[in-house]
């Protein structure tokens, strides 16, 4: 069974990891109030980082709570998103938002994610067969 653990090696910590996934994005799935943004990082594992600022949450018991409830669901799913680095940016509104609310509400997010991710290039090495040539 997948470890389903939220340990240091499961989170984004440097400020070049966050840099990373906001400058070149492979995955975008805005949500209600929220957006998230991915990018492969070439793990077997996710890692996760919570952009929650007090511009967008006022009060620091709703940003602790958001930022509990999103790690818990991203513990929850996260055989559904190895190898992706993934920050979740809160806006304005999310904090208003009720616990079991936002639990399906990342659920389903995080499943969008998954279906979203992009397929492996293409070599371009590789002969190309059209179908008009065959």
């Amino acid at each position: 069974m997948v470890s389903q653990d939220f340990s240091r090696d499961k989170r984004l910590l440097t400020p070049r990891h966050f840099k990373a996934v906001f400058d070149s994005p492979t995955g975008k799935v805005p949500g209600k109030n929220l957006l998230i943004l991915a990018r492969e990082n070439g793990l077997d594992h996710p890692r996760l980082g919570l952009v929650i600022g007090k511009k967008s949450v006022k009060l620091a018991v709703q940003r602790n709570r958001l930022k509990r409830l999103m790690r818990d669901s991203f513990r929850l799913h996260q055989h559904l998103l190895t190898g992706w680095d993934i920050v979740v940016v809160a806006r304005k509104g999310l904090g208003d938002v009720e616990n079991p609310e936002l639990h399906q509400h990342f659920g389903k997010l995080w499943k969008r994610l998954a279906r979203n991710r992009p397929s492996p290039a293409v070599n371009a090495d590789s002969p190309r067969v059209d179908s008009h040539d065959a």
